[in-house]
């Protein structure tokens, strides 16, 4: 089996390379619509891509949301999503969007603790529930949050993760021509494949039905470690699964905060 072809996405979507320019026009009109309430580029280490966007409803918090981007940690930027924080506002919910060093100037274990750093973060700015969410390699560093290794200020206010297309086994990962760059060894694997350790926190794992099977069976995989809930969200690839968080209303802002 090719698992480069394996956990290649745009190729199987038509049209997938007018994706970007989108996403950023998107991005750019949201942070514009909030004007003083989206605080840019706030540091949360010393690393240039160590900053987090967060974003505020009109009034106080109900609490904080975290959406973590994708890109198999390797490329995108967190100003590309910047508009899928727009169901959290929506809600009355704060939602921060860290960015993240990314490989190969980073390891994957060093990228996870450099989320747990910008979450803490932005926990002293926002009182209240916890909830996590991020896409792809974003959803694997959201799984991660919810292993049992993670800072003592996750364990306390973390409240639910909602990992959406995660990368829940990296083992894979290293089959393909990504490892060039990810660098990924049996320690770093077993250290950082989420559905390797517990769950210490409420999960629902969410994946699109039309996605590629090896992230099918990545959602599949953890949630059965898990034992947690999963949703196969109908007529959802990879690249629109996310698109249910610019609606306060949808099934899976829903299941991001629903009865918080």
């Amino acid at each position: 089996m090719d698992m480069t072809r394996e956990y290649q996405n745009g190729a199987f979507i038509p049209g997938s390379e007018l994706l970007p320019p989108l996403w950023a026009q998107k991005a750019a009109q949201f942070r514009d619509s909030l004007g003083s309430r989206a605080r840019l580029d706030l540091a949360y280490g010393p690393a240039p891509r160590n900053r987090f966007d967060l974003f505020l409803p009109e009034t106080t918090p109900r609490g904080l949301m975290v959406f973590i981007h994708g890109g198999y940690w390797l490329e995108t930027d967190k100003s590309l999503w910047s508009h899928l924080a727009a169901g959290a506002i929506a809600q009355g919910w704060a939602c921060a969007l860290p960015g993240y060093t990314l490989a190969p100037q980073a390891r994957i274990a060093q990228i996870t603790n450099e989320i747990d750093s910008a979450i803490t973060t932005a926990c002293a700015e926002i009182a209240g529930p916890l909830v996590i969410t991020g896409h792809s390699a974003g959803g694997h560093l959201t799984a991660r949050m919810g292993n049992p290794d993670r800072s003592a200020t996750l364990k306390s206010r973390l409240t639910r993760i909602v990992p959406i297309s995660p990368l829940a086994d990296l083992e894979p990962l290293s089959q393909t021509d990504m490892q060039t760059n990810l660098h990924l060894d049996a320690i770093e694997i077993a250290q950082e494949s989420p559905a390797r350790h517990a769950l210490t926190t409420q999960a629902h794992i969410w994946v699109g039905a039309s996605e590629r099977p090896a992230f099918l069976w990545q959602a599949r995989t953890l949630s059965e470690n898990w034992n947690c809930a999963w949703t196969v969200a109908p007529g959802k690839h990879h690249f629109n699964v996310i698109d249910g968080l610019e609606d306060p209303n949808s099934p899976l802002m829903q299941t991001c905060i629903g009865s918080l």
